[in-house]
């Protein structure tokens, strides 16, 4: 991994966009008056009579999508997380799960990294409005090229609408081009046997620099990148539960609703384990830097670190 190397997820989804733009003229993208944010840009661009700007009015991007999308579109609609979760969820509810249409929604500027912005535009609940509606799927990619990957699958992905998370920041780069993105499967990128480290987003970097200090103290942390969190890998979780003993998840979301949530609801059905859930602490968010705003969240690498530590206590 390239610590040094960052790369812009919402960059890299209107990059992808301009191509699956090319390769499919079914494609429409619809924005709610911030394609320059969004980076929907780039396909407005380059294919003007398929890209709709409805204005900051969220509720109508997506009855309009549901509209096309039954007339055999394949609608991408974009805005940033708050508004997409927050004003649009009733619609999303009646008009895309209620008839299962395959509406991709893309949200960017998710969670406190946001910064500057502070709590009114951090969206940090998104995972667990989307994760509660029947029919949607959710997913959140750990770098640009995940981005990419993704954004590939569910221009194809019929089960029903689904919902990506995209940040703000530029991430660093943990996949290179070739990497695949599967509805459903995660991805291990370290192996351990002490304890499982399970992240999503940013935080899958973070759980690596982690999982690295760790292995200087003699700790084995397996590290495994949850980017679909619905449906999610089942299969992964219990067995890194049954190997190593102890599951730290971490997610730039709140604690409640979210990765911890749904992997917690998982063990404590099928293999009680002890298990710590990292995340934002029941509270909105403050205006700041966004790496500062991590850290005050205890949300970066020492504290994961902190908290390996003492999670391995409970085994």
């Amino acid at each position: 991994m390239d610590t040094a190397k960052l790369a812009s997820t919402r960059t890299a989804y209107g990059e992808t966009l301009r191509e699956l733009g090319a390769e499919n003229p079914d494609i429409v993208v619809l924005d709610a008056d911030l394609s320059s944010s969004t980076q929907t840009c780039i396909f407005a661009k380059e294919f003007p009579e398929r890209f709709f700007n409805i204005g900051i009015a969220e509720q109508n991007l997506v009855g309009t999508a549901a509209g096309l999308a039954a007339y055999g579109k394949i609608p991408f609609i974009s805005t940033f997380a708050v508004f997409a979760t927050g004003r649009a969820w009733e619609p999303i509810r009646q008009s895309l799960c209620i008839p299962r249409l395959p509406v991709k929604i893309v949200a960017t500027h998710g969670g406190v990294t946001v910064g500057p912005d502070g709590g009114s535009h951090q969206m940090t609940e998104d995972f667990s409005i989307m994760r509660s509606l029947p029919n949607m799927s959710v997913f959140c990619p750990a770098d640009a090229n995940e981005t990419r990957a993704m954004i590939r699958a569910v221009a194809n992905y019929n089960n029903g609408p689904c919902y990506i998370r995209l940040s703000r920041v530029s991430f660093p780069e943990i996949y290179d081009s070739t990497h695949k993105f599967i509805p459903g499967k995660s991805d291990q990128l370290a192996d351990g046997k002490n304890l499982a480290i399970i992240a999503v987003g940013y935080m899958v970097h973070s759980a690596l620099e982690a999982a690295a200090r760790l292995k200087n103290d003699g700790i084995s942390a397996r590290v495994i990148n949850m980017s679909s969190l619905k449906p999610l890998d089942n299969n992964a979780i219990l067995k890194a539960a049954e190997d190593t003993g102890a599951i730290l998840t971490v997610e730039e979301h709140q604690i409640i609703g979210g990765l911890g949530s749904a992997t917690a609801q998982l063990l404590a059905e099928n293999l009680p384990t002890p298990m710590k859930i990292m995340g934002v602490k029941d509270i909105f968010g403050l205006s700041g830097e966004p790496f500062e705003l991590l850290k005050m969240h205890g949300l970066d690498a020492d504290q994961i670190v902190k908290e390996a530590k003492e999670l391995l206590k409970k085994k």
